[in-house]
């Protein structure tokens, strides 16, 4: 049986391996073999060993390195966190939208990652540049990946495909950081979340409402002010119609009255006129 592994010693030499793979990855990658090499001849034995079995990295592993170290994998990561709740959740629009905004992003980062081999002198080709995308994809799929991709020490290319967790087996030069399992959520957290989803959107939907009431209301106000406007207007010009109306009346009473008068008058002024025709026609009989 072999002799026990002393724990710390064997944490020490994994932290060191793992800091000398970190330097050796920060290199091109036409210069990795070389420089393992001559590093392995200045360590002792054992760590000679599995320094010497660190391998080269491919040209998409490495440009994921260059972005890993660069510090530009941050929001893929936070976008990560969120597509997994919204998949938990089972929230069908959220994860339409973050799959845009995902695809997006990853193209993006792909994009930073092939520039920043161009910076070393490293060209990218385009199956690389694929694989590059798919890395960086998966590292936002998958929690796993995710920790391989941040080491900076990633040896191959990652794939995420449908719902099984990604590869990382043999992916990362040095020790693969673990990746403590999430608790699965409970039935009632679940519920929770989605009560509270359906909650926020009740307000939305309330909220919405809410303000189309309000813009029919302020239009039924506008046009209640101008009914009201109307009819106060037409209002004064009935009341200015009515004393018109009064003073018309008023008039033609004493037009009446006058109008009587006038007959009375003729009718005494015709028959003057005729008494005077009858004494003019004797006056005439008696000249003759």
């Amino acid at each position: 049986m072999p002799p026990p592994v002393d724990e710390p010693a064997a944490d020490d030499a994994a932290a060191q391996l793992d800091e000398i793979a970190a330097e050796l990855y920060a290199l091109p990658p036409d210069d990795f073999t070389a420089a393992r090499n001559a590093r392995a001849a200045a360590s002792d034995r054992t760590l000679a060993a599995r320094v010497k079995s660190l391998r080269k990295p491919t040209a998409a592993a490495w440009a994921v390195d260059l972005l890993a170290r660069d510090g530009q994998l941050a929001e893929a990561l936070q976008l990560a966190g969120a597509l997994r709740e919204a998949q938990d959740d089972l929230d069908g629009a959220e994860l339409a939208r973050l799959g845009r905004q995902r695809r997006a992003l990853v193209a993006a980062l792909a994009t930073q990652a092939v520039d920043l081999a161009a910076d070393r002198g490293v060209s990218v080709s385009a199956a690389a540049r694929a694989d590059v995308e798919k890395t960086i994809n998966a590292a936002v799929m998958d929690a796993a990946a995710a920790a391989a991709v941040m080491t900076a020490r990633l040896v191959r290319p990652l794939e995420a495909t449908g719902f099984d967790a990604v590869d990382v087996s043999d992916a990362v030069g040095g020790s693969l950081p673990g990746v403590p399992d999430a608790p699965p959520p409970s039935r009632d957290d679940l519920a929770e979340r989605r009560a509270r989803k359906e909650a926020e959107r009740a307000v939305r939907e309330a909220e919405r409402a809410a303000g189309e009431a309000d813009r029919e209301l302020a239009k039924i106000d506008a046009k209640l002010a101008k009914a009201r406007e109307r009819a106060d207007h037409l209002s004064e010009r009935i009341a200015d119609l009515r004393a018109e109306l009064t003073r018309f009346e008023a008039d033609a009473q004493k037009a009446e009255r006058e109008s009587r008068r006038l007959d009375e008058d003729r009718a005494d002024a015709a028959a003057r006129s005729r008494a005077a025709q009858r004494d003019a026609e004797k006056a005439r009989k008696v000249l003759e």
